[in-house]
């Protein structure tokens, strides 16, 4: 199966900046797409984006956010700039495979905090 690793969370100033990263490993033989959720408390799980063929944002986060892909590595990034409050939460990382078998994984998360 595949196992996912997030990394990069931490506590920032409103402006400020971060870098996630979340690292596939395991049993697959390719990933289809990766992306980033986030979760606050009390709060449903959101999209923050996705990379497939694509690259897909949230409207909350446009301009702001980049979501960006290793293949090599297995590895996706969300570079994480101008960070406000409401960006608070745990931020989870998902991947999906098509290709020599199915699978769609989720990671543990990692924490975001953005206060003043």
């Amino acid at each position: 199966q595949v196992h996912l690793v997030e990394s990069g969370g931490g506590s920032v100033q409103p402006g400020g900046s971060l870098r996630l990263s979340c690292v596939a490993s395991g049993t697959f033989n390719a990933i289809s797409g990766m992306g980033w959720y986030r979760q606050a408390p009390g709060k449903r799980r959101e999209l923050v984006a996705t990379i497939g063929t694509n690259t897909n944002y949230a409207d909350s986060v446009k301009g702001r956010f980049t979501i960006s892909r290793d293949a090599a590595k297995n590895t996706v990034y969300l570079n994480m700039n101008s960070l406000k409050p409401e960006d608070t939460a745990v931020y989870i990382c998902n991947a999906w495979g098509r290709i020599g078998g199915t699978f769609d994984t989720w990671g543990q998360g990692t924490q975001v905090t953005v206060s003043s």
